[in-house]
């Protein structure tokens, strides 16, 4: 089972590669940019768990369920 500082270890190395790629470019939007690339996956893992039960995976994620909607429709998951 995947806990808590692993899921901080892998964002740490990725945000690692990523500020050693830019090779003195300067970064933006730095925090858009790593939910939006986490969110989805989280989204679509836990909709998955729930059985596709908006109710339930928004209770899971401690969202309000027509938060979880609009999010859903911002990344185009049905």
């Amino acid at each position: 089972m995947i806990n808590e500082n692993e899921i901080s270890t892998c964002v740490r190395k990725a945000l690692d590669g990523y500020f050693k790629d830019l090779d003195g470019e300067k970064p933006c939007a730095i925090y858009e940019m790593v939910v939006g690339c986490v969110e989805k996956p989280l989204l679509q893992v836990i909709l998955d768990h729930a059985q596709g039960n908006q109710t339930r995976a928004a209770e899971i994620l401690g969202l309000n369920r027509n938060t979880l909607r609009k999010k859903m429709k911002t990344h185009g998951i049905k």
